[in-house]
C-alpha cells in the first residue's frame, strides 16, 4: 500500500487514479495540488483527495509517491519546485504522452533523486477535464507503459508498476525513444488529424450545416479535437521531430487518394481502401 499519494494537477488522469487506488485498498491519503483551488475543493467533496495544499513544496512533504499529472510544458518547474522538499526515499514518476522531454526536464531538476524517477504514461482518457471527469475504472485493462532509464532504481519502477496494476492496468516497458515514435503515430498524428478536420470545415461558408448534418462516423473521429488546447500544444513541442515525419507521410497518402480520385481511378482506391481494412481488421478487430 503507498500510505501517502501527492498528486501534482488533479485532473481526469489524477483523479481517476486516485479513485482506482482508493477502490482497490491501494492507498492511505491522497494529497492534491493544482492552480484551481475550486477544482481542489470539489476534489475534496469527491473524495478525489483527502487534503490539498497550497504549494508543491508543502504537497510532497512526506509523500512515498508523486504523480506529476500536468501539461507537458509545465513538468520541468514542477520538478523544479518539489525537489526541496521530498524525502529521500520518495518515488516520483509521470503521466506525460512524451517521455524525452519529461526525462530531460527530471535529469535537470532532480539530481541526486533522478533515480527514484520513473517515466510513466497511461494510455486513457477522454476529452473531458477536471477533477469531475475522473472515475476509478479508467485504467481498467488500459495499458500503461513505462520507459525507466538504466539508472532507475529497481525498486521505485516495483512501486510504481504495483500502482499501476492496482489500478486495473496492464503495465508494458519500452524505451525512451521507442515509446515517443510509436505514439506519434498512434495518438498524436490522429489528434492532430482531428484537430486539422475540425478547424478546416469550421471555416467553410456551410460550416453550420456541415456539423448540423454529421453522422456518427464524423463525431467519433474528432470526439478527441475537444480535447485540451494546451496539453496538445505541449505534444506537439515535445515530441515535434517525430510527429512531422508522420504529418508529412500521411500528406502523401491523401495526395495519392486525391490523384486516384482527380484520376477517376477505382482500381487504385479499390486497392487502397481495400489494404487499409484488411490491416485494421487483423491488428484492431471490430472494436
Amino acid at each position: 500500500m503507498i500510505e501517502r499519494l501527492a498528486i501534482i494537477g488533479v485532473g481526469l488522469i489524477g483523479s481517476s487514479l486516485s479513485l482506482a487506488l482508493k477502490q482497490a485498498g491501494a492507498v492511505g491519503q491522497v494529497v492534491g495540488y493544482g492552480r484551481n483551488r475550486r477544482n481542489l475543493e470539489k476534489g475534496i467533496e469527491l473524495g478525489v483527495i483527502d487534503r490539498f495544499e497550497a504549494s508543491i513544496a508543502e504537497c510532497v512533504a512526506d509523500a512515498d509517491v508523486i504523480v506529476v499529472a500536468v501539461p507537458l510544458g509545465a513538468m520541468q518547474p514542477v520538478f523544479a519546485e518539489l525537489k526541496s522538499n521530498i524525502k529521500e526515499t520518495a518515488v516520483i514518476t509521470d503521466v506525460g504522452s512524451s517521455k524525452a522531454s519529461v526525462v530531460a526536464a527530471a535529469a535537470a531538476e532532480l539530481g541526486d533523486d533522478f533515480p527514484r524517477f520513473v517515466p510513466g504514461h497511461p494510455i486513457a482518457g477522454t476529452e473531458q477535464s477536471g477533477v469531475e471527469a475522473g472515475f476509478a475504472s479508467l485504467y481498467q485493462n488500459r495499458r500503461v507503459i513505462l520507459t525507466p532509464l538504466q539508472q532507475t532504481a529497481a525498486d521505485a519502477v516495483e512501486i510504481v508498476d504495483q500502482m499501476w496494476r492496482h489500478s486495473g492496468a496492464i503495465l508494458e516497458y519500452l524505451s525512451v525513444e521507442h515509446h515517443d515514435k510509436v505514439l506519434a503515430a498512434t495518438s498524436h498524428l490522429p489528434h492532430m488529424l482531428a484537430y486539422a478536420l475540425v478547424h478546416h470545415l469550421s471555416h467553410l461558408n456551410d460550416h453550420d450545416e456541415i456539423f448540423r448534418y454529421a453522422a456518427g462516423g464524423f463525431r467519433d473521429f474528432t470526439r478527441i479535437a475537444s480535447s485540451d488546447p494546451v496539453m496538445w500544444r505541449d505534444v506537439c513541442l515535445s515530441n515535434g521531430d517525430a510527429l512531422v515525419v508522420l504529418i508529412e507521410q500521411y500528406q502523401r497518402e491523401l495526395d495519392r487518394i486525391a490523384v486516384a480520385i482527380r484520376d477517376n481511378n477505382a482500381d487504385e482506391l479499390l486497392k487502397l481502401f481495400g489494404r487499409a481494412k484488411t490491416e485494421r481488421d487483423s491488428l484492431i478487430g471490430n472494436c
